[in-house]
C-alpha cells in the first residue's frame, strides 16, 4: 500500500497526503521517499496543477520521523563502504526536498515555480518538520496537543535532512541554535513564535489550499535563492555573526563537555554552512550528518534512547498471556514525598487514588503537594481550573484504612523499615480485594523478604520510583522469587498509564539501580578519602556527560541516607560486608551535621537561600589533598568501571534479564553518560578485551572490586559484544 498518494482537483490544487499504513503516526522510509518523489514529479509536470498542499492522512498528526531502517538501507546499500552509502542516501533526500523547495522555478530568474504549502494537523518531528521546512508556507492546527521540532539531538544525532541548514538561514544561527541543541517540542503558538511555522489556523488544509492559489512568484523564493538575500544576525564572520558563535561554542562546551559528538558536529555544520551558498551548505551538512552516524556513540544512543526505550514502552518485557491489567483504582499508602509523587502522576493519569497516612493532617498534606503542582501550572497556563478541580477531585486523602476497599493496586510508600512495612501489610491485606496487587516501592530492601509478611506472596512486587516521582522517568518492577505473571503485568500496565518508562528486574539487594549507583557514590568517596580533589572527581564524571559528578550527587541525596544504607546493608550481609574508608567519611560527615543540601552543608558549603557557593575546604582537615593528583582518565575508568561491572554483574546473575533494560534504566534512572547508550553499550563501544584488561590493571592497584565477572573474561576471550550475544533481536550470537 502506498505511503504518499496524490489527487488534483478542478481548481488546480494538488494534494499529496502522507498516510503510513498500520502506523498511528507516520515515519519516514525509504519506500515514502520514492512515492513522494513521484507525486512531486507527477503534480510538478502536470500543468493544470496550480498549486500543492502537502498534509497527513493521520488525526492530530503530521509525522514523527524517519524510520530508522532508512539509515541501515543507506549502509547495506553501499556494502564496504557504509560512509558513502549515509553520504549518499542523505543526498538523495537533500535532492527531494530541494526539488520541492525550487517547485519547479527557473534558476535564473526564479520564476515559473508551483508554490507549494504544508498543512499540518498536528505534531510534526524531525524529518516530519524537515519537509515541510523546504515548502514555501507552513499552516499548522491549533490542536493544542500538536508539538513541532527537530529533537534528534536527543538521540545522538542532529537533523540531517535539511532541517539544520534550512533552519539556521532561517532564523539566523541565535535563533535556531536553541532549537537545534535542545531538541525542544514547542506548541503550535510558540512554533510561530521562534519563526518555525508560519501560520496557525483553525483548518490547515482549506488555509494552504487557499493560499497556493493566491501565491506568487516572489512569495515562493526562500530568502537564500534571492539575489542579494542575509542572512538574519549576520554571516559567522560579519562583526553581528562572530559573538553569536562564540557564545554558542561556550554554550555547547558547558552543556555538553564535549563528551556529545552530535552536538559539537551540529555546531560545525551550522557555522561552516553559512559561510558557503546554500547547496554546498547541504553537502557539509550531509558529511557532519554521516560523520555522527559513523559514530559508534550515535548508533548507541538511538538504540538505546529511541528503539530499546520505545520498546519497553510498548510492553517488550510484558508476560504475554495476561488479560489487560490497567488500574482504575489506586491506593497509596504514605502520604509523604514518594507517596505524594505517585498520587499525582496517578490521578494525572486519570486514576482514582486513596492517599493513607496515619493521620487526617498527614493525608492532607500529600493531596495538597497535588494541588501546589497545579497552582503553578495554572499559573504558566498550562491547567485550567476545571483540570485542577477533575484532578483533587479524583484523591482521597484519609487515615482510614477501610477506603482502600475496591482497590486493584496498592503501592507502599511507608518508612523504609521492615518492621514497618510488614505491619502495614498485614492491615491492608485483611481490607482490600483477594485480586488486589500488592506493590512496594522501597528502593534497597529485598522484595522476596517483604513478601513474607503476605498471605498471597504471589500477588506482591516492587515498583520503585525514583524521586521527584513527577520528574523522572524511569520505574524500576521488581519480581519477588515468588512474583507471579499478573502482578508484573499490573505493575507493567500501571507505569505504562502514568506514561514512565518501565524495567523488569529479579529481586536481589539493591535491586539493579541502586546497585550500581551505590558502588559510582562509593568510588567517589573512596576517592576523596585518597587525597583525590573532590572538584577532579566531579568535573571527571562531567566529562563523561554525567549531569552531576558523584560527589554534589552525595549531597542531593543526602548523606545520612547513605549512611542509612550502608549500615542496613552491612547488618544483612554481616562478615561478608566489604567495609571501607568510604564508610568512615560519611560517618564523620554524619557526626559533623554536614548531611548535605537538606541541612545546607555537605560536600558543599551553601548560602542561606540553599545555593552551594564552593566545595567544603574542611573536609581536608580529615583528609588532606594529595600533592601529585591523579591522571584524569584514571579517575573517569575508576568511575565507569565501578559502575559497569555491577551492571555485567547483575547480568550475570539474573538480575537483569534483558540488557535492553540495563541500559534504558542506566540512562534514565541517574543519567549514566547518554552518549555512550548505557553501561553495556560502553563497554561494546571500548571491546571486551580492553575491558577486561584495565580489570585486571585496576584490580591489581585499587582492590578485588574491580575483578573482572566471568561473564566479561569470556566475552573478552571470544571477541563478543553484549548486543551480539544478548540483543532479544539478534538471531544469531556474535
Amino acid at each position: 500500500m502506498s505511503e504518499f498518494t496524490l489527487s488534483k482537483d478542478a481548481d488546480g490544487v494538488a494534494t499529496i497526503t502522507w498516510d503510513v499504513p498500520g502506523k498511528t503516526m507516520n515515519v519516514m522510509s525509504f519506500d515514502g521517499l520514492a512515492q513522494l518523489d513521484a507525486c512531486i514529479d507527477d503534480a510538478l509536470a502536470d500543468e493544470a496543477v496550480k498549486g500543492i498542499v502537502i498534509t497527513s492522512g493521520k488525526e492530530g498528526s503530521f509525522a514523527g520521523g524517519m524510520d530508522l531502517n532508512l539509515l541501515a538501507v543507506m549502509k547495506e546499500q553501499a556494502g564496504d563502504d557504509p560512509a558513502k552509502g549515509l553520504f549518499e542516501g542523505t543526498m538523495k533526500m537533500h535532492a527531494l526536498l530541494r526539488k520541492i523547495e525550487r517547485a519547479g522555478m527557473d534558476k535564473k530568474t526564479n520564476k515559473g515555480g508551483k508554490p507549494i504549502a504544508a498543512a499540518l494537523p498536528g505534531t510534526a518531528a524531525g524529518i516530519g518538520l524537515e519537509l515541510p521546512l523546504a515548502t514555501h508556507r507552513i499552516f499548522v492546527s491549533e490542536n493544542p496537543k500538536a508539538k513541532y521540532g527537530l529533537p534528534e539531538i536527543l538521540v545522538g544525532i542532529f537533523p540531517g535532512a535539511g532541517g539544520t541548514t534550512r533552519l539556521a538561514r532561517k532564523l539566523g544561527a541565535m535563533g535556531a541554535s536553541p532549537l537545534l541543541l535542545e531538541g525542544k517540542m514547542l506548541d503550535a503558538k510558540k512554533a510561530k513564535g521562534a519563526g518555525m511555522v508560519d501560520e496557525v489556523v483553525a483548518d490547515p488544509v482549506a488555509a494552504a489550499r487557499e493560499w497556493v492559489l493566491n501565491a506568487k512568484d516572489a512569495d515562493i523564493v526562500k530568502p537564500w535563492d534571492a539575489k542579494g538575500g542575509k542572512i538574519p544576525g549576520g554571516a559567522p564572520y560579519s562583526p553581528a555573526g562572530f559573538p553569536t558563535f562564540v557564545g554558542a561554542a561556550a554554550m555547547v562546551h558547558g552543556k555538553t563537555q564535549g563528551a556529545f559528538p552530535a552536538a559539537k558536529a551540529l555546531l560545525s555544520a551550522v557555522y561552516e554552512g553559512l559561510l558557503v551558498d546554500f547547496d554546498t551548505a547541504l553537502k557539509i551538512e550531509a558529511r557532519w550528518f554521516t560523520s555522527v552516524l559513523m559514530n559508534p556513540s550515535s548508533g548507541a544512543m538511538i538504540r538505546s534512547l529511541f528503539l530499546n526505550k520505545e520498546a519497553l514502552e510498548k510492553g517488550a518485557v510484558r508476560p504475554k498471556d495476561v488479560a489487560d491489567q490497567r488500574v482504575k483504582k489506586l491506593g497509596v499508602l504514605g502520604a509523604g514525598m514518594m507517596g505524594a509523587g505517585i498520587t499525582l502522576v496517578s490521578a494525572q493519569a486519570g486514576m482514582e487514588v486513596v492517599l493513607i497516612d496515619r493521620d487526617q493532617a498527614a493525608a492532607d498534606k500529600g493531596k495538597a503537594y497535588t494541588e501546589a503542582y497545579l497552582d503553578k501550572g495554572m499559573k504558566r497556563g498550562k491547567v485550567t481550573q476545571e483540570k485542577k478541580d477533575a484532578m483533587l477531585g479524583r484523591i482521597t486523602a484519609t487515615p482510614d484504612l477501610e477506603q482502600l476497599k475496591g482497590c486493584d493496586l496498592i503501592i507502599e510508600a511507608v518508612f523504609e523499615d521492615p518492621a514497618v512495612k510488614a505491619d502495614m501489610t498485614k492491615k491492608v491485606e485483611a481490607i482490600i480485594p483477594e485480586d488486589c496487587i500488592f506493590a512496594s516501592n522501597t528502593s534497597t530492601l529485598p522484595i522476596t523478604g517483604l513478601a513474607k509478611a503476605s498471605v498471597r506472596p504471589d500477588q506482591f512486587i516492587g515498583i520503585h520510583f525514583f524521586s521527584p516521582v513527577e520528574k523522572m522517568l524511569l520505574v524500576e518492577i521488581i519480581k519477588g522469587k515468588e512474583t507471579r505473571d499478573r502482578a508484573v503485568a499490573k505493575a507493567l500496565d500501571y507505569v505504562r498509564q502514568i506514561r514512565k518508562t518501565p524495567i523488569v528486574v529479579n529481586d536481589a539487594r539493591f535491586f539493579y539501580c541502586n546497585r550500581c549507583i551505590i558502588p559510582y557514590g562509593n568510588e567517589a568517596t573512596r576517592m576523596i578519602t585518597e587525597g583525590v580533589a573532590p572538584v577532579l572527581i566531579d568535573n571527571a564524571a562531567r566529562q563523561l556527560g554525567f549531569p552531576v559528578g558523584p560527589v554534589q550527587l552525595g549531597d542531593e541525596t543526602s548523606i545520612d541516607l547513605g549512611v542509612r544504607i550502608m549500615k542496613a546493608t552491612k547488618a544483612a550481609m554481616g562478615n561478608t560486608y566489604p567495609a571501607s574508608e568510604a564508610d568512615d567519611l560519611i560517618v564523620w560527615m554524619e557526626e559533623e551535621g554536614r548531611l548535605g543540601r537538606k541541612s545546607k552543608a555537605g560536600y558543599f558549603d551553601y548560602d542561606e537561600k540553599g545555593k552551594r557557593t564552593g566545595y567544603w575546604q574542611g573536609i581536608h582537615d580529615k583528609y588532606p589533598l594529595a600533592d601529585e593528583q591523579p591522571d584524569l582518565i584514571e579517575v573517569q575508568e575508576r568511575l565507569m568501571f565501578a559502575q559497569v561491572l555491577e551492571a555485567v554483574r547483575a547480568l550475570e546473575e539474573g538480575v537483569v534479564e534483558d540488557i535492553r533494560e540495563a541500559d534504558v534504566g542506566a540512562i534514565l534512572a541517574w543519567g549514566f553518560a547518554p552518549w555512550s547508550g548505557g553501561p553495556l553499550s560502553w563497554l561494546d563501544i571500548i571491546g571486551a578485551p580492553y575491558a577486561a584488561e584495565r580489570c585486571d590493571q585496576l584490580t591489581a592497584k585499587f582492590g578485588d572490586r574491580f575483578a573482572c565477572p566471568p561473564l566479561l573474561r569470556e566475552m573478552a576471550e571470544k571477541g563478543q559484544t553484549f548486543y551480539g550475544r544478548f540483543n532479544p533481536d539478534a538471531k544469531s550470537a556474535a
